[in-house]
């Protein structure tokens, strides 16, 4: 099995004995430019680095040409998380929040679902273009972590059997200061063989199996840039007969433009658009990117006549 040290990829990966398919996610400077782009707190950065690193794995288990997002909204100091990847691998990230209210959490936070986002639900979308129908699954969100939470979203949603781990840390920089990293692994069944019972209960104790070995993974080798991809899946299932793929590659690229603003401001009434107004001139700012457009009076006017 060749090795190559890669980061910001999806490594794709097959147990074929067993009918399982699965993915590891590895995320550096992506998530870190994402995560930075902003001033987030720590609880609010590694909270939406983790929905970053779980939208990219699960778009990795679909086939689609387009964009998948993955969004939470809840009543809890982080009112809203979006998370997107595009077919080419493009990601971005941002999150809203409350700082008085995230302030009267305290530290020792960490990742907690209840406590930072709240009662409230996650959507998994699929927004394939124009002239396509968007697919869109919605379920409460139930569990402490955004990993157990899209576990239920399979249970409720899907009826998907599958085992996802996940892993988010700022870690030092050998460099200087430090850096955000993002680590996945998750491993989904494809559906039963009709070659029998035997071949079914070899089926069932070979995912059984998987679960375990993939729960011996730690959030260190997730995270870790100099163990190659391959190297941690050889060591988890090498008796199991794992095969990998061609990686993906990944890169923290935002897909706001000026004509998009433009088209966004075409869709605004007079009113609306005059309360953009200030000085001579409307500021919009990308939430994702913080890129910053601006139109002056002759602009907004050409805009309000569309």
């Amino acid at each position: 099995m060749q090795e190559s040290l890669s980061d910001d990829i999806v490594q794709p990966f097959q147990i074929d004995p067993f009918r399982l398919r699965g993915r590891l996610v590895r995320l550096g400077p992506t998530l870190d430019t994402i995560l930075n782009r902003h001033a987030y707190p720590d609880p609010v950065a590694a909270i939406l680095g983790e929905a970053i690193t779980l939208a990219v794995a699960l778009a990795g288990s679909l086939k689609y040409e387009g964009v998948f997002t993955f969004q939470t909204k809840g009543d809890g100091p982080i009112r809203m998380i979006v998370a997107d990847v595009t077919t080419s691998g493009a990601v971005r990230g941002y999150a809203q929040f409350d700082t008085a209210k995230l302030g009267q959490l305290g530290e020792d936070v960490g990742s907690s679902v209840p406590r930072l986002l709240g009662a409230g639900y996650l959507a998994l979308t699929v927004d394939q273009g124009e002239h396509t129908e968007r697919y869109q699954g919605i379920v409460a969100l139930e569990g402490a972590t955004l990993a157990e939470c899209v576990h239920h979203y399979f249970r409720q949603s899907e009826q998907v059997e599958a085992g996802l781990k996940v892993a988010v840390e700022r870690l030092a920089n050998p460099a200087g200061g430090s850096v955000w990293r993002g680590g996945a692994l998750m491993i989904e069944r494809l559906p039963k063989t009709e070659n029998g019972q035997e071949a079914r209960e070899a089926e069932d104790d070979g995912w059984r199996r998987a679960m375990i070995l993939m729960s011996t993974s730690t959030a260190g080798e997730l995270l870790d840039p100099s163990l190659p991809p391959e190297g941690l899946l050889f060591r988890l299932f090498h008796e199991e007969g794992v095969r990998v793929y061609k990686p993906h590659d990944l890169e923290a690229r935002c897909r706001c433009s000026r004509g998009r603003v433009e088209n966004m401001l075409k869709a605004l009434g007079p009113g609306e658009l005059g309360e953009l107004r200030a000085d001579g001139k409307a500021e919009v700012t990308c939430e994702f990117c913080s890129a910053t457009y601006v139109f002056d009076e002759e602009e907004i006017a050409a805009l309000a006549t569309h």
